[in-house]
């Protein structure tokens, strides 16, 4: 068999697996890989948000701790003549670069957190409010 034809018969085979998969419905509810409901649990979600804010504060002091001498090491190196103080310079401005987008995302992982779980939280109140008035409609009528 040549390359092409071996080719080709993996490409179908594949190509069938995939179709088959994505076309398969499990016979009983909660069977199969990644059976289940999305489950929020607040005090995980809480947890990994905390985390992120403690990371992001970390970050924004440790993350620049050697940037002024850093910095001092560059200049002095090409004031002296010496290739590296550039490289040097450019390294630094890119970890401080590194360290900011860093910052950012442990930011916005933090605040969509903490959003999540408050929106999460005032749509419960609200859904429970939403039935309990119709029961009581229900018990009036």
């Amino acid at each position: 068999m040549s390359f092409d034809e071996e080719w080709a018969t993996a490409r179908a085979t594949a190509a069938a697996n995939v179709s088959m998969r994505l076309n398969h419905v499990p016979t009983e509810p909660g069977s199969g890989p990644g059976a289940g409901d999305l489950e929020l649990n607040q005090d995980h979600i809480g947890a990994i948000g905390t985390e992120a804010f403690k990371l992001h504060e970390r970050l924004s002091t440790d993350g620049k701790h050697a940037g002024t001498s850093t910095a001092a090491a560059a200049g002095a190196l090409s004031k002296e003549g010496f290739a590296s103080g550039a490289a040097l310079a450019k390294a630094a401005h890119r970890w401080e670069s590194q360290v900011k987008t860093l910052v950012a995302a442990c930011a916005t992982i933090s605040n969509g957190l903490n959003y999540s779980l408050a929106s999460h939280s005032k749509d419960e109140k609200q859904l429970y409010a939403e039935f309990t008035s119709s029961k009581i409609d229900e018990y009036l009528k």
